[in-house]
């Protein structure tokens, strides 16, 4: 019986494991989604929301201005308590992953200043008002070609929406007449 066995093993050894779900989350992070099968998105579902809501839970010092803060008891709170948090949080996420911005440029993301300073600020409100969690979500997309598994995407919510423009589309269409002009 497997009462109170949490987790799936994926045909994994556990570092193997966990070093593809550190990289699944640190890719979620970066990309705010990511298409994996339906049982890795369940399980890195898990392991993305304690790491946001470790980072939403320091709530209004997640966004004060520690220069503004007078009382110095005050102030190496604060700095304190951003501190621990974010060195949980760096324990399971890789420090830094590479972003192609466009063909030409390439930059490095660390992903504990972006989950701290662009992600959690999102969601510190949707905290207060008791909706504590929730902060990802599951599109199933099909059956992958090969093996039949089936795919989804994990998203966090209220990602920026990456709809493709009609100036694209057109590019794609101009590559292909001129591969067929050549052919």
């Amino acid at each position: 019986m497997r009462h109170l066995k949490s987790g799936r093993k994926f045909g994994r050894n556990p570092s193997h494991r966990r070093a593809m779900f550190r990289n699944l989350a640190g890719n979620l992070v970066l990309h705010e989604r990511i298409r994996t099968t339906d049982a890795k998105a369940k399980e890195l579902r898990r392991i993305v929301e304690r790491l946001i809501t470790r980072a939403v839970r320091l709530g209004d010092d997640l966004t004060v201005d520690i220069g503004k803060i007078n009382d110095e008891q005050e102030r190496e709170r604060v700095i304190a308590k951003r501190t621990h948090a974010q060195r949980e949080v760096a324990k399971y996420l890789p420090k830094t992953l590479t972003r192609t911005v466009d063909e030409m440029t390439v930059e490095d993301v660390n992903l504990v200043h972006k989950l701290f300073h662009e992600i959690a600020p999102r969601f510190v409100d949707r905290a207060k008002e008791g909706n504590g969690g929730g902060y990802t979500r599951i599109v199933k997309l099909g059956r992958r070609t090969g093996d039949n598994a089936p795919l989804s995407i994990i998203e966090l919510v209220g990602a920026p929406e990456f709809v493709q423009t009609a100036s694209v589309v057109e590019d794609e269409e101009e590559e292909v007449e001129g591969d067929d002009a050549e052919a």
